[in-house]
């Protein structure tokens, strides 16, 4: 009866070794595949980071672009009432009535600067929806 139970014992921890062995080839070969799963992702993602980069460089530039026109705006606008105050003051020191053509002038100005808030609202809405909707949220499809 002993030496049925050692055998009883000998065989299963023979199996237990082979098993073992087993596994550990399948761990090795699972870690061989982890591995080169995530190599070929960093290779995928190396033109994706390059790319996100680029377009975070555009949209600094076009936003650094839209401030410059704003100021180029701001800067025509203040010249064209500058110029409708020249003609007013000129007008009343000639003794004449131009006040027809200064209010003229300083309505023109007035006008361009809200043409100005207007293009500057609709760049800035603009570039908005540009940053929104420039990369697909995680989860959704297009």
């Amino acid at each position: 009866m002993n030496t049925l139970l050692l055998g009883i014992i000998t065989l299963a921890a023979v199996i237990l070794v082979i098993y073992s062995v087993y596994l550990t080839f399948r761990i090795k070969k699972t870690l061989a595949t982890v591995n080169q799963f995530l190599a070929s992702t960093e290779e995928t993602l190396k033109p994706t980071l390059h790319e996100v980069q680029m377009t975070l460089q555009s949209i600094r530039k076009i936003t650094d672009d839209v401030g410059t026109v704003t100021d180029d705006f701001k800067e025509v606008s203040g010249s064209v009432k500058r110029v409708g105050e020249n003609i007013e003051y000129v007008s009343k020191r000639m003794g004449e009535s131009i006040e027809q053509v200064s209010n003229a002038v300083r309505h023109a100005a007035d006008s361009s600067i809200g043409e100005t808030r207007g293009i500057t609202a609709g760049i800035k809405a603009g570039v908005g929806y540009f940053v929104k909707n420039a990369w697909p949220k995680r989860g959704m499809q297009r």
